[in-house]
């Protein structure tokens, strides 16, 4: 068997100013790799070097009596699910029954993890054996030998089948192989999980029968790509298919067919190709025979997250030198790009220095995990400290929130990642904090989340309402991240380094590499050279964590992020809402004179400053402000949509609201438009199953309230019914476009709405709500508004033309007359 290279990613900066190259390991035969070595050899000096001592430590007794609090709550939603909703794939906490597909009534795209596999317990299986249950884990092993099966008419998402069941299938095999060879128990297993993991990779396959080899984003478990709802299946998200090489691989290794893991690193290599190269960033969705990018809008959060993982996991596992330097690529873009600061705000990847969203999404909390992991520190710190304040505002991390750290999206879906970050910081660490921001996610949950069947999602922060779902996620990943943070490794059943965490949280032993795959050559690609392996780590000296998150305590006061005293305000960030903000515009001699409708007029006097530094900065701000004005008039009249119609009865004179644009749905441009008569959504916010007035909409372009679902739920709502297009009012009321910045509407990384959809604050809306009372069969018209303003000068300009050509032939007329007098 030929040797591993492990070529680490850091060259190690030491107090004392020697610089230690590290950049080849060889692995001896005999040696299992640890992946506790890539953490130890970037991290020991920062441990050695600190000159503080970690604050807030905790007890022994305390972290044993939250060890003990984790297990139970782990098993009080394990009993829940099994007691009320086995063999069901979800538990419905708030139901006290359980989530079947096709027989619960239907979430839409949501549904697509289902698939009447009994998912939650094939997902928990390896949690049982880290709790070192092995009395339940063999009777949850039987119950799936004898109950799950995958013959099924289903449609299912290949990411999240692949994630959830094959991960949790191959982590209990291993697992089952570990105990019954070191623990002398389950003597009668033979393989049986492997053998169905095995059964359903081959019903996954047909994904990746596409022109790119990136799989398609579902798969019919019984009939494959032949199903007739897949035959227009095009667009998939880049971490759907960059999230299958460390299941597929370990698939290959452990049953000897090659072919599971040369699927997935061809669609790796696919899309390694579609990275921009002069960025080298990455967008969110593609369409996987022409490799064109849907949305290139690129991060670190949904729709992205877990490929960035799977490429360094992928060097880890299968040492594979080429996914170092591409995750090295890659992360170096990410931290030109998206990082500011502690913050990661999504960019275009064709233009990385356009911003793309104003907010960021709960997801992206397990970046920070994944910075520990391959050596970068500092930054990983920063950002656990700016989620964690998110966290203490809002008692839980939202779904999505904005960069002044307001709710976007207000679900919790009891998520792991930030829980995962903490537990590697501490790992990585020792430092007592991780221990404290535990014990704060941990009692959040307990006091807000658990209800008598279970724990149940929040389906908004603010009010604390719940919702009756409890994904598998939270007893594969939340409560175990959660018990392995309190419990000190030596105690657990096994040598948690040892293995590598997939993003669902199951074990692949590091061993795998040994077994190697016969089929796939690995060799450095000539495409990488030496410098995408090479990325220094973080300087040391004196660079406990404590010192990191220090100036970072007051990141977020009340609302706002904090501007220093020390740190000139630019325009940018200037909020009129913030007092810091305000007091700092006057210091520089500013003056604000309000217009009213929300509008304000700056002046500013050198001589009113604070100081003549003062007075110069305040000089920059006007400078500034100018510039962004102009910038942010050229930019919403660009995205700006319109709903036009007619104020006459002849339909010759048209007026236009302004409307903002979604990010789900087709985009309006140069001529395009569509034009149709317009209804109201029955009932009037359009979250129930079908729309009461679906016959009528047919052909119209429906209006649908603001609130209790999401803006792409209605989308699909309204074009089941067959509307050419949906118009989304706001809730709340005396909103306005003249005095908010218009926002674009997000989905949820799935891009199937095909009708465009826009957005009407309050006050707009009403005065369309005024002309469709006057005129029952209103016809309106939605287009891009610069469109409109085009249109409409263009029609001027003939009117203009056609007066001028009349007038003109009259004069001409009345010369013809006139000529012969005169000549007489």
């Amino acid at each position: 068997m030929p040797k591993i290279k492990r070529t680490s990613q850091c060259f190690l900066n030491t107090t004392s100013g020697v610089t230690t190259n590290i950049s080849s390991l060889n692995k001896p035969k005999n040696m299992t790799f640890s992946l506790s070595l890539i953490l130890a050899l970037c991290l020991f000096t920062v441990l050695a070097s600190s000159d503080s001592i970690p604050t807030q430590n905790m007890s022994n007794k305390e972290r044993e009596a939250l060890r003990e609090e984790s297990r139970d709550m782990f098993y009080h939603a394990y009993h829940a699910y099994m007691d009320n909703a086995y063999p069901a794939d979800e538990l419905m906490p708030l139901s006290c029954k359980g989530r079947y597909r096709g027989v619960t009534p239907s979430r839409g795209d949501m549904d697509d993890i289902l698939g009447n596999f009994s998912m939650t317990l094939v997902d928990t299986l390896d949690t049982l054996v880290i709790l070192g249950d092995f009395a339940e884990f063999e009777h949850a092993v039987k119950l799936v030998i004898r109950d799950v099966q995958f013959d099924s008419d289903i449609i299912v998402s290949v990411f999240e089948t692949n994630i959830r069941m094959m991960g949790g299938l191959l982590s209990a095999h291993i697992l089952a192989e570990y105990i019954r060879k070191n623990a002398q128990v389950m003597p009668w297993y033979k393989g049986e999980l492997l053998e169905m993991a095995r059964d359903l990779g081959y019903r996954l396959l047909p994904a990746f029968n596409t022109s790119t080899g990136i799989p398609h984003a579902r798969v019919n478990l019984r009939y494959g790509m032949k199903d007739e709802l897949l035959k227009k299946s095009r667009e998939t998200c880049t971490a759907c298919a960059g999230t299958i090489l460390l299941e597929f691989a370990a698939l290959s290794r452990l049953t000897g067919d090659p072919i599971f893991e040369a699927r997935a690193h061809a669609a790796m290599d696919a899309l390694w190709k579609l990275r921009h190269r002069g960025s080298d960033l990455m967008g969110t969705v593609l369409n996987v025979h022409s490799g064109d990018w849907v949305r290139r809008d690129s991060g670190v959060g949904a729709g992205i997250d877990s490929y960035y993982e799977y490429l360094f996991k992928s060097y880890v596992l299968l040492g594979d030198d080429k996914y170092l330097a591409r995750f090295n690529r890659h992360y170096n873009a990410v931290m030109k790009y998206v990082s500011e600061g502690p913050m990661l705000l999504d960019v275009l990847m064709h233009r990385p220095h356009a911003k793309s969203r104003n907010f960021m999404d709960a997801l992206l909390a397990f970046w920070p995990g994944l910075q520990v992991l391959s050596g970068d520190l500092k930054p990983a710190v920063q950002t656990h400290e700016m989620l964690y304040q998110v966290m203490q505002m809002h008692t839980f991390i939202p779904e999505a929130f904005t960069i002044d750290f307001q709710i976007h999206w207000g679900q919790h879906h009891l998520r792991p990642e930030f829980i995962e970050s903490t537990y590697f910081l501490y790992r990585a660490t020792g430092d007592h904090h991780y221990l404290q921001v535990g014990k704060k996610a941990l009692k959040a949950l307990q006091q807000y989340a658990k209800v008598p069947c279970g724990y149940a999602a929040v389906n908004d922060v603010r009010t604390g309402k719940h919702e009756d779902r409890m994904d598998s996620f939270v007893l594969s990943e939340t409560f175990k991240y959660l018990y392995l943070l309190f419990t000190e490794p030596q105690d657990l059943i096994l040598n948690i380094d040892e293995f590598v965490f997939t993003t669902e949280a199951h074990l692949l032993p590091l061993s795998l590499a040994q077994l190697g795959n016969s089929t796939y050559n690995f060799r450095q690609s000539e495409e990488h050279n030496v410098l995408d392996f090479m990325r220094t780590c973080p300087s040391s000296n004196k660079l406990f964590p404590e010192k990191v998150r220090k100036p970072l305590r007051n990141f977020i006061t009340g609302s706002c992020p904090r501007t220093p005293a020390t740190k000139r305000l630019r325009a940018l960030d200037f909020q009129a809402s913030n007092a810091d903000h305000l007091r700092a515009v006057y210091d520089m001699g500013i003056t604000m004179v309000s217009l009213g409708d929300g509008k304000v007029r700056l002046f500013h006097s050198f001589y009113n400053a604070k100081s003549p530094e003062e007075g110069e900065m305040g000089l920059q701000f006007m400078q500034e402000m100018l510039e962004l004005t102009k910038l942010q008039s050229l930019n919403q009249l660009a995205q700006l949509q319109a709903v036009a119609y007619t104020v006459d009865d002849k339909g010759s004179e048209w007026t236009a609201l302004m409307a903002g644009p979604s990010h789900f749905s087709p985009e309006l441009t140069e001529d395009e438009f569509v034009e149709s008569e317009i209804i109201l959504a029955e009932p009037s916010r359009a979250c129930e199953d079908h729309l009461v007035n679906a016959e009528k909409v047919q052909n119209k372009i429906l209006v649908a309230e603001r609130g209790d679902c999401t803006f792409v739920s209605k989308a699909r709502l309204a074009q089941k019914a067959g509307a050419l297009a949906l118009i989304v009012c706001d809730n709340v009321p005396g909103s306005s476009g003249e005095t908010q910045p218009m926002f674009a509407m997000s989905g949820d990384g799935i891009n199937d709405v095909t009708i465009p959809v826009v957005f009407m604050y309050s006050q707009e809306f009403a005065k369309l709500s005024t002309v469709m009372l006057r005129k029952p069969h209103l016809r309106v018209r939605i287009m891009q508004m610069i469109e409109f303003k085009r249109w409409q000068l263009a029609k001027e300009a003939k009117a203009n033309e056609t007066t001028t050509e009349t007038s003109s032939s009259t004069s001409t007329k009345t010369a013809k007359k006139t000529k012969p007098e005169k000549e007489l």
